[in-house]
């Protein structure tokens, strides 16, 4: 498959793999320093003390013990089944409403690049595959 490829946004990415991934602190730096708490509260955190928050009232001081970031989880600390910030809109695209701040996870996903051979047959993208 080419490392690059055109998405055509039918979101199965998201659906299938949007959820219950690992974070890492990198991530968290620009949402505290913007004050983003409409992200970070859907971050459930792990510090080594083993208590649990999410990264509502997170801080840069507070990283060093953080151990365990989860993406993403509802405003109560629970583990969601989907993605927050997953939007499809009225033309079947699916957007990303945290797309210029979305995580790494997110950003370096590309399925046509992926030994997922049950997806990749699936994305749209794919365009090597059979669907």
């Amino acid at each position: 498959m080419p490392e690059e490829q055109d998405c055509r946004q039918c979101g199965k990415c998201c659906e299938k793999w949007g959820w219950d991934q690992k974070g890492i602190p990198e991530d968290l730096v620009p949402w505290i320093e913007a004050g983003r708490t409409d992200i970070l509260q859907h971050v459930g955190i792990m510090f080594s003390d083993r208590k649990h928050s999410t990264g509502k009232d997170l801080t840069l001081a507070d990283l060093s013990r953080v151990v365990r970031i989860d993406y993403w989880v509802n405003v109560n600390g629970g583990m969601l089944t989907y993605c927050p910030f997953f939007f499809r809109a009225g033309d079947g695209k699916v957007y990303c409403r945290i797309h210029l701040a979305k995580p790494a996870v997110c950003i370096g996903f590309t399925p046509w690049n992926e030994r997922i051979r049950d997806y990749a047959l699936n994305c749209p993208a794919c365009r090597d595959s059979i669907p």
